[in-house]
Order: C-alpha cells, then sequence, then structure tokens
C-alpha cells in the first residue's frame, strides 16, 4: 500500500480502479450468393430463422444476389455461430447448398 504526504503515518490510502466495462464483440451472420440455392428458399429461411418480413428478406435476398454477400444480423459469437449452423443444417434438410457464417465484426 502507498502513502500519500510524503511519509505521513496517519494511515495509507487505498486507491480502487473501476472495473473496466467493454462490449461484447458483435459477430455477423453472413449469407453468400450462390448458383444453385432458390431465391425463395433464401427468403424463407430468413423469416423463419431472422424474423424478417416477406418485403425486407427479398430486398436482402436481392442483394446478397448482386452483391455475392450480406450481412443479416448482428449477435454476441454464440448466437451467431447458433443461427449460422442452424440455417445451415436446414439448407442441407433441404439439398441446398446455402453458405452461411459467423464472422467477427471488423468495425470491432
Amino acid at each position: 500500500m502507498s502513502q500519500l504526504g510524503g511519509g505521513d503515518d496517519d494511515g495509507d490510502i487505498v486507491l480502487e480502479k473501476k472495473p473496466v466495462v467493454g462490449r461484447a464483440r458483435r459477430w455477423c451472420v453472413v449469407f453468400y450468393n450462390d448458383d444453385y440455392t432458390t431465391k425463395w428458399f433464401v427468403v424463407h429461411v430468413l423469416e423463419q430463422f431472422f424474423h424478417m418480413t416477406e418485403t425486407t428478406a427479398a430486398s436482402f435476398m436481392m442483394a446478397v444476389h448482386e452483391q455475392g454477400r450480406g450481412v443479416a444480423g448482428m449477435y454476441t459469437r454464440d448466437i451467431a455461430e447458433t443461427k449460422a449452423a442452424a440455417v445451415m443444417d436446414y439448407a442441407r434438410e433441404y439439398g441446398m447448398p446455402l453458405k452461411v457464417t459467423a464472422e467477427p465484426d471488423e468495425r470491432g
């Protein structure tokens, strides 16, 4: 423990640091375009797993189709990985080669 006041013996002063509370890093659930998964299957998945309206899901699907990839949502790591895995499992059940990944948010 340290003393303040140049050796004053009337008592030690203990300084406590406040704990630093940071935000958990966000993870993106990323959809990738492919030439085989039907557009309407992607819309269905977005409605079912990401609770998008049909209009929002269709717009997102078209953006992924045109840009090659798109972020469907931002979550904590475990939720993003769980969602990505659930979508991939569902797609495989229906014979669709849809690729969905969980990736760290590059913005920090």
